[in-house]
């Protein structure tokens, strides 16, 4: 087992989209601290604004960097490590958050770490504080089905630093699609939680919804006709206020066909590998519990664990970041990102695996817990 005591604490930073979190980790990846804020300016305007975000970011990050510390114990001199997403994202948001976390580097002398921000989803479920008692940490190789506001993927995790892409989205996400409808239905932004809601009280049958790309070979993913069907099916409701039976009826219908069709693509990506130790969900959308319900029985027929984080750790946090940092060290992989320029597009077969440690073999996530 390497010994990390010389890069750790580390300090992880994330800021791709509109959540600004900070989050401080042990050698063993146990949580000392966490923050997350979540923007509200951008639900008046139906949709993240990135120049406000990126604005947000800036204004955030001092003091939830200091809030953390001092939920976590720890002074900024305790630190040995720092990291944050550098991709893929917004832009803006990228800069401010990889260029603070540089610079506290920078003005500590310690290193620096880039990570990847759908690399950091798919270990999450490896990451100790997202395991319930019952749980334990998956084994390579496992599927992982992200899904967010901007991701839509089936992917082979094989080992750190070591992903297939299966399939993913040839228009929009399945947040994209959630929120959009959403919006459709007079629900604001952002949407999936409120239409999640709302398709309790209604019928998934109500209305007869395409399902896009079901059946078809292959487990790409399109949301994109779904969301114009919906949009067809109010066109007789012009301006008028929408019924709520109505709605609830065409939630419930929206989201059993999402479901339907998340379905069928994940069991397509499973007949494309190699027998896997899991299926894993990460990402916004994960939260939904229908679509959590129908994988879980997917995971079952295939005699394989499911594991879907906790919400805190579906949506967009540092804690992940941090995560991944620590899986890549114990890997072997030394910090020395400070040249690491943010990237709006970081595809993860651009992420190499970093090189072998005679050792590393033991990853965090299986180690014994720090005494």
């Amino acid at each position: 087992m390497s010994d990390l005591s010389s890069l750790t604490p580390l300090l992880a930073i994330e800021t791709s989209c509109d959540d600004t979190a900070c989050a401080i980790l042990d050698s063993h990846g146990t949580l000392l601290g966490e923050s997350v804020l979540s923007q509200e300016d951008h639900a008046a305007l139906g949709g993240v604004v990135p120049e406000i975000a990126a604005r947000a970011h800036l204004k955030a990050l001092p003091s939830l960097v200091d809030l953390t510390l001092e939920r976590a114990g720890l002074a900024l001199s305790d630190i040995a490590l720092f990291a944050a997403t550098t991709g893929p994202g917004l832009i803006g948001g990228l800069i401010v958050g990889s260029s603070y976390a540089k610079g506290l580097a920078m003005a500590r002398g310690k290193p620096f770490m880039g990570i990847n921000h759908i690399e950091a989803h798919i270990l999450t479920p490896r990451l100790p504080a997202s395991l319930r008692p019952e749980e334990t940490a998956p084994n390579f190789p496992y599927l992982a089905l992200l899904v967010s506001g901007g991701h839509c993927q089936c992917i082979l995790v094989e080992g750190v630093g070591q992903y297939r892409r299966l399939g993913g989205t040839i228009d929009d996400s399945a947040g994209e699609a959630f929120d959009k409808v959403a919006k459709m239905l007079g629900l604001g932004w952002p949407g999936g939680p409120a239409l999640e809601a709302l398709a309790k009280e209604g019928n998934p049958r109500a209305y007869t919804l395409p399902r896009p790309l079901k059946g078809r070979p292959g487990c790409d993913f399109s949301f994109s006709g779904l969301k114009t069907a919906v949009s067809r099916h109010l066109e007789p409701f012009g301006r008028e206020a929408l019924p709520r039976h109505i709605a609830a009826d065409l939630a419930a219908s929206f989201q059993q066909a999402v479901a339907d069709v998340m379905t069928d693509r994940v069991k397509q990506a499973l007949a494309m590998v190699p027998p896997v130790t899991a299926l894993v969900v990460a990402g916004g959308v994960a939260a939904n519990q229908t679509l959590r319900q129908r994988l879980e029985n997917i995971a079952q027929e295939h005699h394989i664990a499911f594991l879907a984080p906790p919400l805190r750790f579906c949506t967009d946090n540092a804690a992940m970041i941090g995560w991944a940092a620590l899986e890549r060290l114990y890997q072997g992989e030394q910090p020395g990102d400070i040249a690491l320029a943010p990237r709006p597009r970081w595809p993860l077969s651009e992420r190499c695996a970093p090189s072998a440690h005679p050792s590393a073999s033991t990853s965090p996530s299986l180690m014994e817990p720090s005494s």
